[in-house]
């Protein structure tokens, strides 16, 4: 059963990267609070599921292929949101990728793939959508960040570096808008696939000792939910969630 939403015509949420962990679990929360959500990611098969579940509990839910990294594709998938729904209320910006590793292993084809989805595919997801924002007078974009955003350690230089982007961006978004509402949420241990990318054995066995301590993804959707939720006139810019356990 949902919880009817508070708004007295549902936001329309796009969350990208909604196939798994915080994506997922976002997905799950907002809809069971009565928003509209849009579904993004690679494995269309995943949000099928997903979708059907969704609605299986009386929610509304959209699955959308979608690569981040192409501009074409975040273009379609907020048309398909416009075209089911008429407006576009929250993008979600989540899709990410985690491969980390020490520097001077050289694994570039990792940098870059960390570089094309952590930042090239949140300002992929922003270009679509100011425009619909813009015109419609409001809008919020809710950009998933890091505790690695705030800090640098050995093997996540990198990874660091976008989520730091990330933050930069989005205090510029703020500040260069007076009705666009923009949230950063930086997630400390977290339980999701992300380690999966991990290439390098020695680095993910060292970060997946660590996970015991990791909160739920669904930590991070309450977050979100939090943020999404306020009245018009409040803008809750930054959170940071994080393990009680975690230094």
């Amino acid at each position: 059963m949902t919880t009817p939403s508070t708004e007295a015509v549902p936001k329309v949420v796009l969350i990208t990267g909604a196939g798994s962990g915080i994506g997922e679990a976002t997905a799950r929360r907002l809809a069971a609070a009565g928003y509209r959500v849009v579904l993004g990611a690679r494995r269309a098969d995943r949000l099928a599921v997903l979708a059907e579940e969704i609605q299986a509990r009386g929610g509304s839910a959209l699955p959308h292929r979608l690569d981040v990294t192409d501009p074409a594709a975040m273009r379609s998938f907020v048309r398909a949101a416009q075209d089911r729904y008429g407006r576009v209320d929250v993008l979600v910006n989540n899709a990410g990728v985690m491969p980390l590793s020490r520097l001077d292993a050289l694994r570039v084809d990792e940098w870059n793939q960390m570089i094309d989805v952590n930042l090239r595919g949140v300002l992929h997801g922003i270009a679509a959508v100011l425009p619909v924002m813009a015109a419609q007078g409001a809008g919020h974009i809710v950009n998933i960040a890091s505790v690695s955003g705030l800090r640098v350690d050995p093997t996540a230089a990198v990874y660091s570096a976008t989520k730091h982007a990330v933050r930069a961006l989005s205090e510029g978004l703020r500040q260069e808008s007076r009705e666009l509402r923009v949230t950063v949420i930086s997630p400390g241990l977290t339980r999701s696939e992300l380690t999966g990318s991990i290439a390098d054995n020695g680095v993910k066995d060292a970060v997946e000792a660590q996970m015991g301590i990791a909160i739920p993804a669904a930590a991070i959707g309450e977050a979100v939910h939090y943020a999404i939720s306020q009245p018009a006139e409040v803008d809750v810019n930054e959170l940071v969630v994080r393990p009680t356990a975690q230094g």
